[in-house]
């Protein structure tokens, strides 16, 4: 019987923490899973699991357009908390929005340098090339296996580092 998803995330969680980055992202298309897998790993370790959206969208809503530019990194380290050994994100989207002008991969490797961060990233790793969102899409991100700094992702189907 195959793995489930929060199964080969749970396998990761020990080897992740001797990277640089501590960072698994849950690489799927919408619908496959990605958030009931956050779920059942939450209820293996305790972990909390924060909706970037609504998290962070509560502390943008009230900045100027520039203010939110500037001071993203900062308030999603803060919505990460620095207490938690692990903490499991779920809707990330807000991360990709243009206006913000942040590479979501380095926002998401930036908070997973002192703790371990597994994120669900809505999109897919094929041919050694992690993507979010369809090419002719505003949002639309494609990153190369080197430009990945050894992070690890785990896909329904596979683990790949």
């Amino acid at each position: 019987m195959p793995e489930s998803l929060s199964e080969k995330v749970l396998a990761q969680l020990d080897g992740a923490k001797a990277l640089y980055h501590r960072l698994i992202l849950v690489a799927a298309p919408s619908g496959t899973g990605k958030t009931e897998a956050l779920r059942e790993v939450a209820a293996s370790t305790g972990a909390r699991i924060v909706n970037l959206n609504v998290e962070l969208s509560r502390r943008l809503i009230d900045l100027t357009e520039r203010e939110r530019v500037l001071r993203m990194p900062d308030l999603f380290d803060e919505v990460v908390g620095r207490d938690d050994p692990l903490v499991l994100l779920d809707n990330i989207e807000i991360l990709f929005d243009v206006s913000f002008e942040q590479d979501p991969l380095r926002l998401l490797q930036g908070v997973a340098r002192n703790r371990t961060i597994v994120a669900a990233w809505n999109g897919t790793l094929e041919n050694g090339y992690l993507t979010y969102a369809a090419p002719d899409h505003p949002e639309h991100k494609r990153y190369s296996r080197d430009s990945r700094g050894g992070l690890m992702i785990v896909r329904p189907d596979v683990v790949a580092r």
